[in-house]
């Protein structure tokens, strides 16, 4: 059974806004549900659909995914459209962006422990995109927040980023995306490196 970060990025909006309640969860015992399991496959199909538009070779995993049909195929191939139409706006200004797919990132210098695995970055001179799919139907993810300014997962995401490649890319601008097609939802917000920094600190 996997363990999750005793203050994973996922549910950051909830021990930013309630600190205690990272002790009460880390308590309860990890269990997976069948919609979290389909949305690990989906998580997989999305990458190797992506790694393909690249150009790079990768093994298709659809054989070994219990959940994979048609609507996942629609749903990760919309994801696809939309991370190369992102690559290409990016491209305008920096032809030689990097797309980093299913990249661990690292946070531990603002959150205890702080890591996670962002879906897919897109790394330009002066800009970092993080790009994130959302396979439920449930709620409505947002890329912003009243509270935060940005998605809290995503920011810590960012920070992530900044740590491993600010001195490379000289990151200003941090650019975050929530894919959520089950729920026709594109949801898109920029910030400063400076504000993010101001957040975390």
């Amino acid at each position: 059974m996997s363990t999750h970060a005793f203050l994973s990025p996922s549910a950051s909006h909830r021990w930013l806004m309630c600190p205690p309640s990272a002790k009460l969860n880390a308590a309860l015992p990890d269990q997976t549900s069948p919609y979290a399991k389909q949305g690990t496959d989906a998580h997989e199909l999305c990458a190797y659909l992506v790694e393909k538009a690249l150009g790079r070779d990768v093994k298709d995993p659809t054989e070994n995914l219990d959940y994979y049909d048609e609507e996942m195929q629609m749903c990760a191939e919309g994801y696809v459209e939309f991370v190369m139409q992102e690559l290409e706006l990016a491209r305008q200004t920096c032809p030689d962006t990097e797309v980093l797919v299913e990249q661990k990132v690292d946070f531990s210098k603002w959150v205890e422990g702080g890591k996670g695995t962002a879906d897919c970055i897109l790394l330009s001179d002066g800009t970092a995109e993080i790009i994130d799919y959302k396979n439920g139907l449930g709620v409505m993810v947002s890329s912003e927040s009243e509270e935060f300014g940005g998605n809290p997962q995503l920011m810590c995401y960012s920070l992530g980023v900044i740590d491993m490649f600010d001195g490379i890319y000289n990151i200003d601008t941090i650019r975050m995306a929530i894919y959520q097609p089950r729920r026709d939802n594109l949801s898109v917000y920029e910030m400063s490196k400076a504000d993010l920094l101001n957040w975390a600190d």
